[in-house]
């Protein structure tokens, strides 16, 4: 232990951590830019914040403030102690609705504060995309504005008072009429009144510099006002009253197209009369898909407020009567404004990647000018990227004349960091000539202080300085911010990273085969951080389980970086602390779906896995659940299930095989099959032609049986084979021989023999049960033998219907991207199907039977983050199930619920919206569950059985047939 530290630890109630993880979680932002800290105090109070201070005053050692970690230009990193705010100074003080006021604590989350001022129809006014993990203090350091400023302003507009503590330990309370003010901060402002009243550019989103025109007598001498927008540098905040403003009781959202988005800036300032609560302005290049939009090449998003919806529509109405545009769509439907929404709320992580799939860095992500002149400075801006060779997608706050836009910089060698600069320099002279600010909105940092000059002169900078110096005369607080600021070259986090491409397994497509540009995908927007999921949403199940950055997507690819830098995480692929990280993360590949870069933690979970136990003893879990496949197949071929499940039925037996296993004892060991799926099969091709099956002349299907339906639910394979061949689909089961030479034929003329196709003894396997424990090269191998086996299907055009989602994600993804030189594995990746897809693609004219009840459940969270569950969704609603299923994931997820230690997370994941929605269901409610772990999960957990969908529509099947029964009991629960 350090003795700064120990001196901490004496001195401070909260957490103090100078360990490896805990540094590398906060040596970057949402910036280009990374520093290491000593280590990182979570203060309980202003008590320990003035004590921590009083060390680090004595010793030398710089203070960084740290909210949420999103700010995009660097101030929320440091080289000393990082406060970190998130852990327990984060309540929501007070709340007086008549007021409408409410006091805060810095680390509490903007929606915290928005949920609990909805029922009093109150909302705070601010409202940056990242409102789900920002905090009210980093806001006030950056003096945050969001969406809506056109309307309630900039977050200084929403500050009345300020608690603060100095570095030198003083104790004030901010506000108007110089109330709170540092000994000769009001004689220096009044030595300066004349350059407060030239010295500063009067725009909607100037954030840029020191507020200290809020100084003025005319402005209130308002010492709170100024302190926002300070990022850190002059004091501490411990808390803050802030105004909150009247919510629209209804609104409506007006898509107006243009042709391009210099049309669509030109058109913003015009709109302003109208009085609307947002202009937003994106274009093409950030619209994953214009399905929804009208037509047109950008777009700007105008919402409007109103006491009714239909008020609140005419408003609507009479600005796209007004605007002069391509096209334009009114949207008053809560969920179509929340999705069109969120397009615009993830362009900062979709930004990062250029349409080529470049990668694309903040850095000028938020210069505003003037509204009235966003149409020029947009073509000057073009003009100068062009100049230089770049490429971006400007974005943002049209209303208000401010842009984001993420650049193609090259950040990794010397002349890209060179032209960084030079195009830097030259578009802070293109921003002050359209009499604008450096930042609009995300605060100076390293990314523009150092061209502070340029827009206020020497003089004012200097006064930036003296002001600095009243604040905080030891330059302890965030020191090279803002004044006397580190070159916006230096430091950058990319300097550290491997410049050769590191060995790995995984073939990374979307990354060039590089892992560090895997790594770097993670730009630190922190979507990953939300504690609440919304609508069919899955990240971050570990993070809200735990509430620890280590487990959150954005901590565990920061671990990462910091492996491939070496500077902090030492040991490489060995190191324990990118383990421990990882071992929470339940490989849901929530991120790969939900994270608006795309990263997916689960590939790189298993690819760490199988770089760290290389040549080591690997724990038991991972032999006995990694290769389940082997153990079940085993027990199939020597005809035991019967005796397994009666050996496991045993406690002590059970205890010790789970103690051997590495498996959590809370679980109960699940019961095997006593007839697989695929034994039934063949008796019952054996037994001679069905009525459906030989007689359909539909299209050939290949249906996939997998692990879990083969060995451990095969009733959901028979009710798939029920419901495909009375659709009139011919179903067939892959090879188990290699054919020498594959069938002739496109698999519509000449079908593949469904007996012939059950000799021999290999078996297809996805690998899943493999990858997530990261043993990958044995995954490899179970997969190019299964590759071998379906050479002849390859051949036709049949389908692969694949039941278990997981299963389907692992064809879709993991396979080709693990077989990356094997051509065949990207041509089976095309051929899978859900079971929903096959019906619709291959039996479009067949109508499901009517169920006719509610459903509730949720979506698996490998189909929604690889697969998709529109034609799902499709399927239900034919056959009359209503109802809408839950997002998040079950925390059984394969492997990890059933693995010792991993238990309570498991439980807390199920608990967070499964297992409500089971319980809040009427009764006769269908419980859907298309994943073996989420029906196992509800089984253990609440004594709910849930079904496959082919179970469920199967079981309306045999009802209007009068047919045998599959044996699945009535449809509802229990």
């Amino acid at each position: 232990m350090t003795d700064l530290e120990a001196q901490l630890r004496a001195v401070v109630r909260g957490e103090v951590a100078f360990d490896v993880t805990s540094r590398a979680l906060t040596t970057m932002d949402a910036s280009n830019y990374r520093r290491v800290p000593a280590g990182v105090v979570a203060p309980r109070d202003a008590d320990d914040i003035a004590a921590a201070l009083a060390v680090c005053r004595e010793r030398g050692v710089p203070v960084v403030a740290r909210g949420g970690g999103t700010s995009i230009a660097g101030q929320a990193t440091g080289t000393g102690v990082v406060l970190d705010f998130t852990r327990h100074m984060n309540r929501l003080v007070a709340l007086d609705p008549e007021a409408r006021t409410a006091v805060v604590q810095p680390g509490l989350v903007l929606d915290r504060l928005q949920e609990a001022a909805a029922p009093h129809g109150l909302r705070f006014g601010p409202d940056p995309s990242t409102h789900s993990r920002c905090t009210l203090g980093g806001m006030i350091g950056n003096n945050s504005c969001g969406s809506h400023s056109v309307a309630w302003g900039t977050t200084a507009d929403s500050v009345r008072e300020l608690d603060v503590v100095t570095a030198r330990g003083g104790r004030l309370r901010l506000g108007r009429d110089w109330a709170g003010a540092p000994e000769g901060l009001r004689e220096l402002a009044e030595g300066e009144l004349a350059r407060l009243r030239t010295g500063f550019p009067q725009l909607p989103r100037r954030i840029s510099g020191y507020a200290l025109d809020a100084l003025l007598p005319e402005n209130g001498a308002d010492v709170a006002r100024s302190f926002c927008g300070s990022e850190g540098t002059l004091g501490v905040l411990t808390e803050a009253v802030v105004r909150l403003v009247e919510s629209p009781r209804a609104r409506a959202l007006a898509v107006l197209a243009y042709a391009d988005e210099s049309a669509a800036a030109e058109a913003a300032a015009g709109l302003l009369p109208f009085g609307p609560l947002t202009v937003e302005g994106m274009a093409a290049d950030l619209v994953p898909s214009t399905a929804g939009l009208p037509r047109g090449g950008a777009w700007l998003f105008v919402e409007t407020g109103g006491e009714t919806a239909g008020e609140a529509r005419a408003r609507a109405e009479a600005i796209v009567r007004a605007a002069d545009v391509v096209d334009a769509l009114v949207v008053t439907d809560p969920a179509g404004q929340r999705a069109l929404w969120r397009i615009r709320e993830d362009a900062s992580g979709t930004a990062t990647r250029m349409p080529d799939g470049t990668e694309a860095w903040p850095g000028w992500e938020d210069c505003a000018v003037p509204p009235a002149r966003l149409g020029p400075y947009l073509r000057d801006f073009r003009t100068l990227m062009t100049a230089h060779g770049l490429r971006g997608t400007p974005y943002g706050h049209f209303g208000d004349g401010c842009i984001h836009v993420r650049i193609d910089f090259d950040l990794l060698t010397a002349p890209g960091v060179a032209r960084f600069r030079s195009f830097s320099e030259e578009l802070a002279e293109l921003v002050v000539a359209h009499g604008g600010s450096l930042s609009g909105e995300h605060g100076d940092g390293q990314a523009r202080a150092e061209l502070l000059p340029r827009m206020y002169g020497a003089e004012i900078v200097g006064l930036f300085e003296r002001v600095k110096g009243v604040w905080d005369p030891d330059d302890l607080l965030n020191p090279g911010m803002l004044v006397r600021p580190a070159p916006l070259d230096s430091g950058l986090r990319f300097s550290v990273l491997p410049r050769e491409p590191v060995d790995v397994a995984f073939g990374y497509p979307s990354d060039g085969g590089d892992f560090s540009a895997a790594v770097r995908r993670c730009v630190g927007v922190a979507k990953c951080r939300t504690t609440s999921v919304s609508g069919s949403g899955v990240m971050c199940p570990s993070f809200r389980a735990t509430g620890a950055e280590e487990h959150s997507t954005r901590g565990r690819a920061r671990l990462l970086h910091e492996m491939l830098a070496g500077e902090v995480v030492t040991d490489g692929w060995r190191s324990e602390e990118v383990r421990d990280a990882l071992d929470l993360c339940l490989s849901c590949k929530g991120c790969r779906s939900d994270c608006p870069v795309g990263v997916d933690m689960a590939t790189y979970k298993a690819e760490f896995l199988h770089q760290h136990y290389a040549g080591r003893r690997r724990p038991a879990a991972h032999h006995a659940l990694g290769r389940l496949p082997v153990w079940l197949r085993a027990v199939s071929r020597t005809h035991t299930a019967r005796l397994v499940n009666a050996l496991a039925a045993v406690p002590p037996l059970a205890r010790a095989a789970k103690r051997l296993g590495g498996l959590a004892p809370e679980r109960e060991i699940p019961r095997l099959a006593a007839r697989t799926f695929s034994r039934w099969w063949e008796r019952r091709r054996a037994s001679g032609p069905s009525a459906e099956g030989p007689t359909a002349r539909g299209d050939l299907v290949v249906l996939w049986p997998d692990t879990f339906t083969e060995h451990l639910s095969p009733g959901v394979g028979r009710a798939a084979v029920r419901v495909l061949e009375a659709a009139g689909l011919r179903v067939a089961l892959p090879p188990t021989l290699r054919l020498e030479k594959p069938p002739v034929g496109d698999g519509r003329t000449v079908a593949l023999d469904p007996l012939s196709l059950l000799r021999g003894r290999g078996r297809v396997c996805c690998g899943l049960t493999y990858v997530s424990t990261g043993q990958l090269d044995r995954a490899r191998a179970v997969m190019r033998r299964t590759l071998d086996l379906m050479e002849p299907v390859l051949e036709t055009d049949a389908p692969v219907v694949v039941l278990e989602p997981s299963c389907a994600a692992a064809l879709r993804t993991d396979v080709p991207e693990l077989l990356h030189d094997d051509p065949r594995a990207a041509r089976l990746a095309a051929k899978v199907l859900t079971f929903a897809e096959t019906l619709e693609r291959h039996a479009p004219g067949w109508t499901p039977p009517r169920v006719d009840r509610p459903v509730t459940g949720q979506t698996h969270c490998h189909q929604h983050a690889v697969l998709g569950d529109a034609a799902d969704r499709r399927l239900r609603e034919a056959a009359l199930l209503t109802g809408e299923l839950s997002g998040g994931c079950c925390g059984l997820a394969g492997n990890f619920g059933f693995e010792k230690g991993h238990y309570e997370v498991s439980a807390a994941c199920a608990q967070e919206q499964l297992l409500p929605s089971v319980r809040d269901a009427p009764d006769g409610t269908v419980v859907l569950a298309d994943g073996y772990s989420c029906r196992t999960q509800l089984a253990q957990l609440a004594g709910v059985r849930g079904r496959h969908l082919a179970e469920v529509l199967a079981e309306a099947l045999d009802g209007e047939t009068g047919g045998e029964a599959s044996g699945h009991g009535a449809v509802g629960r229990g």
